[in-house]
């Protein structure tokens, strides 16, 4: 992967496959971190992981004597740490906001993803389908008003929306290509063509496509 880099004391052990995980590969590529990535798919929790992380959770970020579980931590910890480009607005009003909507895309549509990937076949990953699909529908002709979401400037919002719109196709998502959904698609193409994006994707993610 693009941002592993020379021996680091960082150290990001990330699931391949995981939207969580991607996320914050993306906050990595962006800020040009020296990091080492352990991927860990199919296999046992390493023990240094169970050993730090009381939930033996993937992805986790070990940065010396300090190991986070939480992927939203993470990416704001990383943003603090390199805080060039800042991936979170200067003014508290809209800080506030940005991690709001983090929020909101972890309950509404985290949660849809996790439930249509982790049980495809089940009818709640149905209707989660449907209400993915209908929300991203909903919301298209915001994307027409500014390059990235509510902002000017990419941010960690996008980075978290990034991973969910990259793995549409493969949850089987198909949204309607028309007049009120073109501003997402050019805001996908936008997300998609960033160099961190390109940067951050694993072998696996690469064979998916929105």
């Amino acid at each position: 992967m693009g941002v592993v880099a020379k021996r680091s004391s960082m150290t990001f052990y990330s699931d391949p496959t995981c939207h969580y995980s991607h996320r914050v590969r993306i906050v990595l590529a962006e800020k040009g971190v020296t990091v080492d990535i352990e991927e860990v798919l199919d296999q046992p929790i390493p023990e240094e992981v169970a050993e730090l992380n009381p939930y033996s959770t993937l992805p986790t970020l070990v940065d010396r004597d300090l190991a986070l579980y939480d992927s939203k931590v993470m990416m704001e910890y990383l943003d603090e740490r390199f805080p060039h480009p800042p991936l979170l607005p200067v003014y508290p009003v809209a800080r506030a906001l940005s991690r709001q909507f983090m929020e909101r895309i972890e309950r509404d549509w985290s949660a849809r993803a996790d439930l249509v990937i982790h049980k495809p076949e089940t009818k709640g990953a149905e209707k989660a389908r449907t209400e993915f699909s209908e929300s991203l529908v909903s919301i298209a002709p915001l994307f027409a008003e500014k390059p990235f979401f509510m902002s000017e400037e990419f941010t960690l919002v996008d980075c978290c929306i990034a991973p969910l719109l990259w793995r549409l196709g493969s949850m089987d998502i198909k949204l309607p290509k028309n007049r009120q959904t073109k501003p997402l698609f050019d805001y996908m193409s936008r997300l998609f063509e960033r160099p961190s994006f390109v940067e951050s994707l694993s072998e696996q993610e690469r064979d998916l496509a929105a």
